[in-house]
């Protein structure tokens, strides 16, 4: 579990690295910080477009050969970053990065219940925390490592690390052989599920709600009190760490979780949008954390038993899902931004998760106990 936790944890902070060190690189490649911070949206939209189709493409090969691949492949884009000449290599890289996070998300809660049998909440909890730690830990860490040794270290380093993690999988994950039925013929199967539909349809509701407003959240932070974005952006981080440890003791009341955390969402991004106070912001902002780190598990095992028999090609859809979500999240939200403000985008934040949320609660993942 520690070795598919390094791994998504190193993925999620390079898809995010480029926002760490976005002014540096910019100036060092000759393009536009809103040009630069296209190397984001091209992984989202790769992730959007592999996600669904990896596991048609190997339908028998063994899941553990192919999270190293997976890796392997981050690393190089990583390293590849760190040395690009031009803008364009970056763009190129980061499109493969997107292929590995988008596959790495897909495989490997799967691979994770396979070889800890009967463990899916701990599965799909430790994964998420892996994610937490990325946003805590990693991210600031490249921050303050572009500033003092510039971006393309940091890139560098990322692909060392991971390395390690590929190795790590390497020595202590057993094979997981594919699903007899895995590939086309699974999707197709998924895909005639009209319950994983409509609980897919309420995950995007979910993901914009969230991808609408978390590019802005500084900005919603500076209205209120300019010099305390810093800590604020940690306390939403660890608002995230204890929104995966609810949404794990929730896990047996599958229903409840998955609504109440878009619910939860659209509240604390009110809160957050018309804050007229320091202790109102830090309510809104924590609680923020706390909801959306608490959407990834729910749903993850909503989706997981909503389609019990085709639950990789289920996986891959709800990484599709967010995916969507991410990238037309932050154009939505930059186009409400400069027409009407930050406060008018977390608002259209807060009515997708609250259109998310009654959606769960009207849906059952599943009839048969869990």
């Amino acid at each position: 579990m520690v070795a598919l936790d390094l791994g998504i944890c190193l993925l999620v902070a390079s898809e995010f690295l480029p926002a760490s060190v976005l002014p540096r690189m910019a100036a060092d490649l000759g393009v536009s910080e809103g040009t630069a911070g296209l190397a984001v949206a091209a992984t989202a939209i790769a992730g959007a477009v592999t996600a669904p189709s990896i596991a048609v493409l190997l339908p028998r090969t063994d899941r553990r050969l192919v999270l190293i691949g997976l890796l392997a492949a981050a690393a190089v884009s990583d390293l590849a970053v760190a040395l690009a000449p031009a803008f364009a290599v970056v763009l190129v890289s980061r499109l493969v990065l997107g292929v590995a996070i988008a596959g790495y998300w897909s495989f490997a809660f799967g691979a994770g219940v396979q070889a800890m049998p009967g463990r899916e909440r701990l599965v799909s909890t430790s994964l998420s925390v892996g994610v937490s730690l990325a946003t805590i830990v990693a991210i600031p860490l490249a921050s303050i490592g572009a500033d003092t040794a510039g971006w393309r270290v940091v890139f560098g380093v990322a692909a060392a690390f991971t390395v390690v993690s590929l190795v790590f999988l390497v020595a202590v994950f057993p094979a997981v052989p594919a699903h007899p039925s895995a590939g086309l013929v699974m999707m197709r199967s998924a895909l005639r599920n009209p319950l994983l539909i409509a609980g897919l349809v309420m995950i995007v509701l979910a993901a914009l709600g969230n991808f609408v407003a978390y590019p802005y959240i500084r900005l919603a932070i500076m209205r209120v009190t300019p010099g305390d974005s810093a800590w604020l952006l940690l306390a939403w981080g660890f608002g995230g760490l204890l929104g995966n440890l609810a949404a794990g003791a929730l896990a047996t009341r599958l229903r409840l979780a998955s609504a109440a955390a878009p619910l939860l969402l659209s509240a604390s991004l009110a809160v957050t949008g018309y804050a007229v106070g320091v202790p109102m912001l830090v309510v809104g902002v924590v609680s923020w954390g706390i909801a959306f780190s608490m959407i990834p598990v729910a749903t993850q095992l909503w989706v997981a038993r909503a389609e019990r028999e085709h639950t990789e090609s289920a996986m891959s859809l709800q990484v599709t899902a967010f995916q969507i979500a991410i990238t037309v999240g932050s154009a939505v939200g930059g186009t409400v931004v400069d027409g009407h403000g930050v406060a008018a985008a977390l608002t259209v934040g807060a009515v997708c998760a609250v259109l998310s949320g009654i959606g769960f609660a009207a849906l059952r993942p599943s009839r048969s106990p869990a």
